[in-house]
């Protein structure tokens, strides 16, 4: 499985440029398993609570997976760590892994700016492969989505 994290500041196109990447990969027959981190102070939305799930959990549950229809739910009672989310996505092996935000971990990731001072908040992250700036800065040229998709695919080809 190969790994690529995307982080910048809220609003720099992070869900856009993952959403993109994934329907690039899946054309290229590649499966394709996305986390995200929920950097907002709100609660995720859960299902309703009349389900059998979000019974078990509001019971007490720690965890409850409801599977049918082609699909599974996972819930759990509290936020797992990064670790433990990487070993949920590995259960299905795909062959790309796309990591919304996590800036702290150390995955290889290309790093999205909207300004200048992103830059300077986020140049000392780990394992930068990319960055990408909405518009041309100082040591980035700006890449159109065709140029940056084309970087993706090689990077993609050369880790598998």
């Amino acid at each position: 499985m190969k790994v690529l994290q995307v982080v910048g500041f809220k609003n720099s196109g992070k869900t856009t440029l993952i959403s993109r990447w994934i329907r690039l990969l899946k054309e290229q027959g590649k499966t394709v398993a996305v986390i995200k981190h929920h950097g907002h102070p709100s609660a995720l939305e859960r299902p309703a609570e009349h389900t059998d799930g979000v019974q078990y959990i509001d019971n007490g549950a720690q965890s409850s997976v409801v599977a049918g229809g082609g699909g599974a739910q996972i819930l759990l009672n509290e936020e797992p760590n990064f670790t433990q989310l990487m070993a949920y996505v590995k259960i299905n092996e795909p062959d790309v892994l796309l990591i919304e935000g996590f800036k702290k971990e150390h995955q290889r990731k290309v790093v999205l700016l909207r300004q200048q001072e992103d830059w300077d908040d986020l140049q000392q992250l780990t394992n930068i492969e990319k960055v990408f700036p909405h518009r041309e800065k100082e040591g980035f040229p700006y890449l159109t989505d065709e140029e940056i998709d084309k970087w993706f695919l090689q990077w993609v080809r050369e880790q598998l």
